[in-house]
């Protein structure tokens, strides 16, 4: 039986609250993974053309409609528009090139994937001379557009600080709903939540067991003792423990797996509470440890990590 996940709403969008995530998903994998998710309840789908499985996301997709899985209207598609497709005239060909991709006719909600446009073709930057300089604001209004024509029914950002989110508030027509970031005990971005909170904005917690290190080195979130120790408290794995902290505190989190088992286990974070002690426990874990840096483009003006660098290994 499916399990009937909780929404937030926030205006008038209404968000699972625990949302299925096809990052690092091989195309191989994620079909088979999206339609063991659709099927155990999953209906927020977090999507990004820079992933580059929209394909066969929306092969899953359409097939679980199709086969009476799940209607459309009952899905919450979530999709990313990528910094190659900044400047404002380009910004509908990105949205329109995911739509294609993912063979639908909308999405539920479109995000800037980060703040710091790339001239392309390639992906990802390679030098500075890659970098391109437009202002997301100019980018952020481009995005109203697509409101406005129905290729999206909503539109938020990811990876901004408070400066840039301040700024886009200060211009916008249309109100960012989310900021989807990085979030777990070793990174609690507490100022950033706090902000976020005040101005009325959704926080989607990415990489919330801590992602897959980067470096041999960095720190394993699912082997930190504190969490292990909660855990065992509430007879529940640690990847649960990682999920109900961001649950707790009100905010939509991301959960990622292929494997069956797992995307059954991750659903059952409904059943149990962490304490404020339990709370406080974890934030006290904080490293200021960032897993997902976007070194590629660290001198870019609109990196939005400069005040929040990875922790000293």
């Amino acid at each position: 039986m499916a399990v009937n996940i909780p929404t937030i709403l926030r205006s008038g969008v209404r968000l699972p609250v625990l949302g299925f995530g096809t990052w690092k998903s091989k195309p191989n994998e994620v079909a088979t993974a999206l339609k063991a998710a659709i099927g155990a309840g999953y209906r927020h789908i977090d999507t990004a053309w820079n992933y580059g499985n929209e394909t066969e996301v929306g092969r899953a997709l359409n097939e679980a409609i199709r086969d009476g899985l799940v209607q459309r209207k009952d899905l919450f598609i979530v999709n990313k528009l990528w910094c190659t497709f900044h400047r404002p005239d380009d910004v509908r060909r990105g949205i329109a090139d995911s739509l294609g991709n993912l063979g639908l006719d909308y999405v539920d909600m479109y995000l800037m994937h980060g703040p710091q446009g790339f001239k392309g073709p390639k992906i990802r930057p390679t030098s500075e001379e890659d970098y391109d300089d437009t202002d997301y604001v100019d980018t952020w209004k481009a995005m109203e557009l697509l409101v406005d024509e129905g290729l999206t029914r909503s539109i938020g950002v990811s990876n901004f600080n408070t400066r840039q989110v301040d700024r886009v508030l200060q211009a916008c027509r249309i109100r960012p709903v989310v900021n989807q970031v990085e979030l777990h005990p070793y990174l609690p971005q507490l100022d950033l939540i706090r902000y976020c909170q005040s101005k009325d904005i959704i926080l989607t917690a990415y990489s919330p067991l801590g992602s897959t290190p980067e470096v041999g080195d960095e720190p394993r979130l699912l082997e930190d003792p504190v969490v292990a120790a909660i855990g065992e408290k509430h007879g529940k794995t640690p990847a649960q423990v990682l999920l109900r902290y961001h649950l707790e505190r009100g905010f939509s989190v991301l959960a990622k797996s292929i494997t069956p088992s797992r995307i059954l286990q991750n659903l059952e974070v409904f059943d149990f509470r962490l304490s404020e002690d339990d709370i406080r426990d974890l934030n006290s874990l904080n490293r200021n440890h960032r897993y997902v840096t976007w070194q590629y483009s660290k001198t870019h003006r609109y990196y939005p990590f400069d005040d929040q660098l990875r922790s000293p290994r």
